[in-house]
């Protein structure tokens, strides 16, 4: 069994335990033993957060072979069209390589929390919300695409990974769930992966 942690982290936090320069870290929300990250999500980001203690976890968890959707709750400047969500649709092409086609909507504003601080508002210049969901893990990959495209991003929420949401939990909120573990692959003396149960 896992020990699984889904975290609302807060915007302007870092999704590490320490930092030199002071700035608000997970251990000033998770006084939990043995658990780190899996995955990461942007300082200037906010949403669902998972931490675990298991390596077998954390390893399906992030990597993208996996196939692991995330989903995005995505404020944008100005209202695109479907002409312009197109390109993210069929995998826009970013400085570090195509990206694999996303699936995009347009949403209607989602009851969040305010964020602290607030995003600002421009009187002349209106906003769009989007669900993006995407199953890749770039450096912030979202706000590349949305810029891409001309439309830069406002205010980004992960809301989904896999088969957990954050229904329920306020910003600094975590709670601790029990799974079954998946069995991590055992290595031969060359450090090849070997179907568990399988001997020599």
């Amino acid at each position: 069994m896992a020990q699984l942690i889904l975290f609302n982290k807060p915007y302007n936090v870092l999704t590490q335990f320490t930092d030199r320069d002071g700035r608000a870290t997970l251990a000033d929300y998770i006084a939990q033993p043995g658990v780190y990250p899996a995955g990461r999500l942007d300082y200037d980001s906010e949403g669902l957060l998972l931490l675990t203690d298991d390596g077998a976890l954390a390893h399906q968890l992030t990597t993208p072979g996996k196939g692991t959707w995330k989903t995005y709750l995505v404020q944008v400047e100005n209202i695109p069209g479907d002409a312009d969500l197109a390109p993210l649709r069929d995998g826009i092409v970013l400085r570090d390589g195509p990206a694999k086609p996303a699936q995009v909507q347009l949403i209607t504003p989602p009851a969040l929390w305010p964020r602290d601080p607030p995003v600002r508002y421009r009187a002349n210049i209106p906003t769009q919300w989007l669900q993006i969901r995407i199953h890749e893990g770039r450096n912030r990959q979202v706000r590349r695409m949305t810029a891409a495209i001309g439309f830069p991003t406002l205010r980004l929420v992960r809301w989904q990974i896999g088969d957990w949401r954050l229904d329920g939990l306020q910003p600094g909120e975590w709670r601790a769930v029990t799974i079954d573990a998946p069995v991590a692959p055992r290595r031969t003396r060359a450090g090849t992966p070997r179907p568990p149960g399988r001997r020599r």
